[in-house]
């Protein structure tokens, strides 16, 4: 096995990452975290890719932050080292779709990993879970305020003050996740639908994943007028215009991506 935190791979305009600490059931470390956020900002800058699939292993996506390496950690250590806004806040410079291919355990860390990203399918063996309490801590890498924008604040108070834990299903059904597939086709369904994604016009694509994301950062009127003037730019796009060319000659277009 590979011993790097990340192993890479890309497959036509997707760049798939997996996260490589089997051993620790992908525990999420200092140098996974910068090796994830390296691969991001590389993906991210390629021309080439489209759409990026972050997943794990079959038995675990990430099963929360690195307790061992943690343990004995002060306040002072943390403050000074700017503890998890250093590397994890990476994905938020991600313009991007990101997909989370989630299998196995998605605990702590790694259940605020998922969140941070576009797109959540899971696996039927997926399991979700914010437990920080059972060690006296709390989540710190958004899953206090990701959470309940997904599944809303009574169900994001049980599950982050009683470590409840959700399976798939459960997060399905509570708008934790996007879909839920069957364990073995988790790969091929997470590739054919980042495959899809970045078959479309990626300044289209960022542009919409940027106006999503301001309706969980601002008001509603403030997302409204973003989203208005990034709909008027399409205007300026020679994709849009090929686009709507291609659908009156009842064609399929040719997307260049600009």
């Amino acid at each position: 096995m590979d011993e790097s935190p990340v192993l890479l791979e890309t497959i036509g305009r997707v760049g798939v990452i997996t996260l490589n600490r089997p051993r620790q059931m992908n525990a999420l470390n200092d140098a996974l975290m910068e090796a994830l956020g390296c691969a991001l900002l590389a993906f991210d800058a390629d021309e080439a890719i489209g759409a990026i699939v972050i997943t794990g292993n079959e038995k675990a996506f990430a099963a929360g932050a690195d307790i061992a390496a943690m343990a004995h950690w002060t306040y002072m250590d943390v403050y000074r080292s700017d503890f998890i806004t250093r590397n994890w806040e990476t994905l938020r410079q991600i313009r991007k779709p990101v997909i989370a291919a989630v299998a196995g355990f998605a605990f702590g860390g790694g259940c605020e990993l998922a969140l941070a990203c576009d797109i959540v399918i899971a696996a039927d063996s997926a399991r979700f879970s914010l437990p920080e309490i059972t060690l006296a801590m709390m989540p710190g890498a958004g899953g206090t305020q990701r959470l309940p924008l997904s599944i809303g604040k009574a169900k994001a108070m049980d599950m982050c003050l009683s470590a409840r834990t959700l399976d798939a299903a459960e997060a399905d059904r509570y708008g934790l996740v996007s879909r839920v597939v069957p364990a073995s086709a988790l790969r091929s369904e997470s590739i054919a639908l980042a495959t899809k994604i970045a078959s479309f016009s990626l300044p289209a694509l960022m542009a919409i994943k940027e106006s999503i994301s301001r309706a969980f950062e601002g008001s509603l009127a403030e997302g409204i007028a973003f989203e208005r003037r990034q709909m008027h730019a399409r205007f300026a796009s020679l994709d849009a215009h090929e686009g709507m060319a291609a659908f009156l000659d009842k064609r399929k277009p040719t997307v260049q991506h600009r």
